[in-house]
């Protein structure tokens, strides 16, 4: 049986814990124990200033912002990492500071195990032409997986990530199209 997952990771220190636009964390309430605000369909925290000023300050390196060759590159090896791995790659976008995939892949594999592939083979092919970075990794520690439980949901997702605004790098596999960024090079 075959699963469908919307993956977004963020590239590290662009969005920190804390953050206004809100975030998953683990948070102390009031007094009470530590808490992780991270169930689907529920609130997450949100704009928490101090607590994004303590994370900002243990940043081991700037915040890590992409540029188009690095995004065109991230996107060149999410399709070799996929194919590696016979999953089948919908759609890829990368920004600056993220990146949205919808993928395909037997249902036995977590989402945890594609979101953490898909990351591990980009920094690596990032890291043999540019510098690893002072942070030890491109990427925050984990991301966002949600699952598609139909069609619809699939080619709405695959919409989200063909429209994303101002892509870097973007790939359709319904478009037989090679990464570009505004335009195929």
């Amino acid at each position: 049986m075959i699963r469908t997952w919307l993956l977004t990771s963020t590239t590290y220190g662009t969005w920190l814990p804390g953050d206004r636009r809100g975030f998953v964390s683990t948070v102390k309430e009031d007094s009470g124990p530590r808490v992780r605000h991270n169930v689907p369909g529920t609130a997450v925290d949100a704009d928490i200033p101090g607590l994004r000023q303590s994370a900002r300050k243990l940043l081991k390196c700037p915040p890590i912002l992409l540029n188009e060759e690095q995004a065109v590159a991230v996107v060149h090896q999410f399709r070799e990492t996929a194919a590696y791995r016979n999953w089948q790659l919908l759609a890829a976008a990368v920004m600056s500071n993220h990146f949205h995939l919808v993928v395909a892949a037997e249902e036995s594999i977590p989402s945890t195990i594609l979101l953490r592939d898909f990351k591990s083979y980009a920094s690596r092919a990032l890291n043999s032409k540019w510098m690893k970075p002072a942070s030890g990794t491109w990427w925050t520690e984990s991301g966002s997986r949600r699952p598609l439980p139909d069609e619809r949901a699939v080619e709405a997702a695959i919409e989200y990530v063909r429209h994303q605004p101002n892509p870097l790098a973007l790939w359709i596999a319904s478009d037989n199209n090679p990464e570009r960024g505004a335009s195929a090079p």
